[in-house]
């Protein structure tokens, strides 16, 4: 039997709007119309699986504690509008922090994006068949990261709208925002 399709997404540009750092729970302002997004995938047969870089912890801005908390919150705000996610893992490496990084977290690792570590993490987990599953971000790194794990991938406008020019990987589609992505993925 096959495994579950899955939806990643992308946090920052795509869930919430994108800001330089999301450092407390009231930071995190939900984009228009991604609740009720998030709620026609969880209606349809499709987890629902956040994979975001955060490396504000690497940089020390933000312990893993007060992350939670933001993700807390961006859990109760999907909850309030009859939505949920099904799982969400964050990667708090970064390999140059700077100068006030923390030690433990200055690294290359397999998890930050474009790497593929959230996603093959995911799919043992959660038992996932990423053939049949989607990513959708708003930057090149998430591209790239569904390019590597064979993905589908729709880049949207929201956030970088792929701007960022880190990667060379393309979308299979680009649409404007998360709604817009939703509708697309759920008539393939």
């Amino acid at each position: 039997m096959a495994g579950r399709a899955a939806v990643f997404l992308d946090r920052d540009g795509v869930l919430n709007e994108e800001r330089s750092h999301v450092r407390r729970p009231e930071d995190l302002v939900l984009i228009s119309g991604a609740v009720a997004a998030v709620r026609r995938l969880n209606e349809s047969d499709f987890d629902v699986i956040v994979v975001t870089n955060q490396s504000i912890v690497a940089r020390g801005g933000l312990s893993e504690e007060e992350l939670d908390g933001v993700h807390l919150h961006l859990r109760q705000l999907l909850e309030e509008g009859g939505a949920h996610l099904d799982a969400l893992y964050y990667c708090p490496h970064h390999p140059n922090p700077g100068v006030g990084g923390v030690a433990a977290f200055a690294m290359t690792c397999s998890c930050r994006k474009p790497a593929v570590g959230m996603v093959e993490r995911a799919a043992r987990e959660r038992g996932v068949d990423l053939k049949r599953s989607w990513m959708i971000g708003d930057s090149s790194s998430d591209m790239e990261m569904a390019r590597r794990s064979g993905l589908r991938a729709i880049l949207v406008r929201t956030g970088h709208g792929g701007r960022d020019g880190r990667h060379d990987a393309l979308p299979d589609f680009i649409v404007r925002d998360l709604a817009a992505a939703v509708d697309l993925l759920l008539t393939c």
